[in-house]
């Protein structure tokens, strides 16, 4: 675990810390719905320093993670096919499907690539004009703009050799089913602010009207993340459930106009599966129908596709804040990053893979945390 004289400010830390341990009075469960948080909260044992009423729990926030199994096999499905070159982003490759993950198929023969920007494959789709070239489109709304605009410079240009498999999630949605489920026990939200600087705040006051909680809009950093967390008590302890923007150096309340203009215009809303969780009415986006015809799923057929999960793996638990990755009977035995179950042990954005990583292999009692003060 991180000592505090390691975070970049730590007379700020001190002080943050110093303002939850005098406010709280009761426990209270705090919700990150961002996997770079969740990296960032085990590596530098944020919740460790926390007091023991503050309790964050971990959400859905990594876009590698919810993709559903059924969009993994439909990947596979496509990239096996020959004829095409599938791209994708890196962290993608060793996700594993039923019974196999992309690195597999690339060792089969199949033409997977890596690539670092849609609009690389899509220069790869110029370049092959006899190939067919798919991208695999995942994320929140903060990969979502670049690879609308890669759909829409392919139509534009004409390039037809060019498709898009679409696993595309929204936040709001995901925070109201979590809220909406008998099982909650979360409190309060830090929203992820690289997702609001794109779409702005305009969803979240409804949400926290309608379930009486504080929604925190924070960064990554260990210092925008006790910022947050001390805010979100604040709120708490007070009684109130408001939006408060603590990244405001990223974040407007109207997000990016233009890159929300070219998410209205090639995509539309649908209900969306999240691996682990199940379907999240109006939570996704898919290609609208002018852009159809660089939709990979319509033009390889595999829409029929179904899949179950593997019934050793708790990721869709660990993805509901219901369960810590440590307390899965498979964590870090038989499943590690090098022979993942799930894909938050492989994703570089995963709750378990933080955990792993960080050799969180269990969390230390109040008693432990005293014999080894870390402040």
């Amino acid at each position: 675990m991180k000592y505090i004289d390691e975070f970049q400010d730590p007379e700020l830390a001190r002080r943050l810390l110093d303002d939850i341990h005098a406010t709280v009075t009761r426990p209270w469960a705090l919700m990150e719905v961002c996997g770079g948080q969740t990296h960032s909260i085990i590596r530098h044992g944020i919740d460790q320093l926390l007091p023991d009423e503050v309790e964050l729990i971990h959400g859905p926030g990594c876009p590698v993670c919810v993709t559903p199994l059924e969009v993994i096999d439909k990947a596979l499905e496509i990239a096996s096919r020959p004829g095409v070159i599938f791209c994708s982003f890196g962290d993608m490759l060793r996700v594993p499907g039923t019974g196999r993950d992309l690195f597999q198929v690339r060792g089969e023969g199949g033409d997977v690539r890596v690539v670092y920007s849609p609009l690389d494959a899509l220069r790869i789709a110029r370049q092959n004009p006899d190939r067919e070239v798919v991208f695999f489109g995942i994320g929140f709304e903060t990969t979502a703009p670049p690879n609308a605009m890669t759909v829409h410079q392919a139509r534009k240009l004409g390039i037809r050799n060019f498709s898009m498999l679409v696993s595309h999630v929204r936040v709001p949605p995901a925070i109201e089913a979590i809220m909406s489920s008998p099982s909650c026990r979360v409190q309060g939200f830090l929203a992820a602010g690289h997702v609001c600087s794109v779409m702005g705040v305009q969803e979240y006051p409804e949400l926290a009207e309608r379930f009486r909680v504080p929604i925190v809009v924070t960064g990554f950093e260990p210092l925008d993340i006790l910022e947050g967390v001390r805010r979100a008590v604040r709120q708490l302890e007070r009684g109130d459930h408001s939006v408060d923007n603590a990244y405001a150096r990223a974040v407007r309340p109207e997000g990016n106009p233009a890159a929300r203009a070219m998410l209205e215009d090639v995509f539309e809303v649908t209900d969306r599966a999240w691996r682990g969780i199940g379907v999240i009415p109006d939570s996704g986006w898919r290609l609208a129908p002018k852009y159809r015809d660089h939709d990979a799923e319509h033009r390889f057929s595999v829409g029929g596709i179904r899949t179950e999960e593997p019934a050793e793996c708790r990721s869709g638990e660990v993805l509901q804040g219901l369960l810590k990755p440590h307390e899965c009977e498979a964590f870090g035995t038989l499943c590690t990053p090098r022979n993942p179950l799930g894909a938050t042990m492989v994703s570089s954005e995963g709750a378990c893979a933080a955990y792993y990583l960080y050799r969180r292999l269990d969390v230390p009692t109040t008693a432990a945390r005293e014999a080894s003060p870390v402040v």
